[in-house]
């Protein structure tokens, strides 16, 4: 087993006191009034010496361990794995690195990520709540740790979050396809009692609404996140098959449109000649589907940017300002499949 290189050892290779390297390599050389030539020396024998900080020692000694803990309902998720990056890189820049977690929309283990990052002494936490895990970030608010919401949010708890409006870029999805000559807009999504969830239905609710059409009770569809894999192909048949069958559809997230594309081509519908789409969240297989689909596009690169700088100012030097909630502004992307619809063409 490899001995760790430890502050004595380059001291003593050096020839000076473990102070004098302690205040080098934790940047406090000029405050320590250390020679740049000494600081220099020192600096180059940790790196030959190959010296790795212990970061949690540095933390108990400061209250610092510059590690910021990241949970994501699932890094697979197109999403979900973009935005980490940039959290990640974001985060970098500012000198801290981040450790990562997915809870699979389970608040249990969105539970035992949260136990295991603060076990670990992050200075701070960026999460994309679960549902029903709201009692786990009231925890975190009394016991004082910095946090930041991320995507989502819990109608009921006032903190720091950083999301879009749901509502809106919905409603423009929606009304894109009804400016397009679908008057039978369905929508698909998760059962989930979250708000960004529920202001997506809302947003859809409310184009149809302003259009003067009624909507059909079928038109809209609810799926269990657990069984939506399995009960996805049942689940389309069935609507798009029905008497009272849409002639469009919105998925309120890129993992469902990406599981609903499959089942679409499958069934040998044609878009957007027989069925609109467009999708909330872009993905790398929209490129690839022969009538490349029309998403909402977020701002990750400033949600993420956003979201660690409103987590650092929190850790900052310890003081704690009221909540802020901001909100990034998305956009259409327009393309094939929710071109205009051909006149007279019924299903």
């Amino acid at each position: 087993m490899i001995k760790k290189v430890s502050i004595k050892d380059i001291a003593r290779k050096v020839g000076v006191s473990t102070a004098l390297v302690s205040y080098v390599l934790n940047g406090k050389a000029e405050q320590a009034r250390v020679s740049k030539e000494m600081a220099v020396k020192i600096s180059k024998v940790a790196r030959e010496m190959n010296y790795q900080p212990n970061l949690l020692a540095r933390g108990l000694k400061d209250g610092k361990t510059k590690t910021i803990g990241l949970i994501v309902a699932d890094i697979s998720n197109a999403f979900f794995s973009s935005l980490a990056r940039i959290i990640e890189d974001e985060a970098k820049q500012h000198g801290y690195t981040v450790i990562f977690g997915s809870s699979d929309e389970q608040p249990g283990k969105m539970a035992d990520l949260i136990t295991a990052l603060l076990n670990r002494q992050v200075d701070g936490m960026i999460i994309a709540p679960v549902e029903h895990g709201d009692a786990q970030i009231q925890e975190l608010r009394r016991k004082g740790i910095s946090f930041v919401l991320v995507d989502r949010y819990y109608q009921k708890i006032n903190t720091n979050r950083v999301t879009i409006n749901n509502f809106e870029a919905s409603f423009n999805a929606v009304k894109l396809l009804i400016k397009n000559g679908y008057k039978k807009p369905g929508m698909l999504a998760y059962d989930n009692s979250l708000p960004h969830m529920q202001e997506r239905i809302r947003g859809y609710e409310q184009a149809l609404k302003e259009a003067h059409i009624r909507r059909k009770p079928e038109w809209l569809s609810r799926i269990p996140y657990a069984t939506a894999n399995a009960d996805m192909e049942s689940l389309l048949s069935k609507l798009l098959r029905g008497p009272q069958a849409p002639d469009s559809l919105f998925f309120a997230t890129n993992s469902l449109a990406v599981q609903g594309l499959k089942i679409i081509n499958r069934m040998g519908i044609r878009v957007p000649q027989e069925l609109g789409l467009i999708s909330f969240d872009e993905h790398d297989a929209f490129d690839f589907f022969y009538s490349p689909v029309t998403y909402v596009s977020q701002n990750l690169l400033a949600i993420g940017q956003e979201t660690v700088r409103l987590l650092i100012s929190q850790i900052g030097d310890g003081k704690k300002t009221g909540p802020v909630q901001l909100e990034i502004p998305a956009k259409l992307v327009k393309r094939e499949s929710c071109g205009s619809k051909p006149a007279g063409k019924k299903k």
